[in-house]
């Protein structure tokens, strides 16, 4: 099974962001449900056993956390994201990493979508200026192990277990 250990995020208005970016981007867009930060990629997994015994030694996030303005990564820019600039997160990461997960180089952020093709870089840029500083949403408090599912219509997020207290 595939895993991954995640906090899921709500977004204020993800409609219009896509709706902004939909005439200058050829893009595969995160279904709403699916939009998340992830703590820890694991992969595919043979048992799940072990990493819920990691996760019993975690707490969840202290509150939601907020997300402001977008990203990109890569050049040119290959994924859109929402930034998560709180500095709790990086001390949670290190949480995760005691507990026993692989934490790499952590850069939280949400994936928006991954880019194919920007027809217009100038518009790209303009259309990432009037989201900066803008409240998009927040990141839950709860952290979750997650199995991907993947299917022809894009993966499906089941939580298996997830920490709430």
């Amino acid at each position: 099974m595939r895993l991954f250990v995640a906090s899921f995020v709500k977004l204020e208005d993800y409609t219009s962001i896509r709706r902004d970016f939909e005439e200058i981007l050829h893009a595969k867009w995160v279904r709403e449900e699916n939009l998340h930060l992830t703590w820890a990629f694991l992969g595919e997994q043979i048992s799940v056993l072990p990493w819920l015994e990691s996760l019993q030694r975690l707490t969840p996030l202290s509150q939601t956390l907020p997300l402001h303005s977008l990203g990109s990564f890569a050049r040119p820019p290959r994924i859109l994201f929402a930034r998560a600039e709180e500095k709790s997160l990086l001390h949670k990461s290190a949480q995760l990493r005691s507990a026993g997960f692989p934490i790499g180089r952590f850069r939280p952020h949400v994936t928006l979508c991954r880019i194919k093709r920007i027809d217009d870089l100038k518009r790209f840029k303009e259309l990432k200026k009037k989201y900066e500083a803008k409240r998009l949403g927040w990141i839950e408090k709860e952290i979750s192990l997650v199995e991907s599912v993947l299917t022809p219509d894009g993966p499906n997020y089941l939580k298996l277990r997830s920490v709430t207290e």
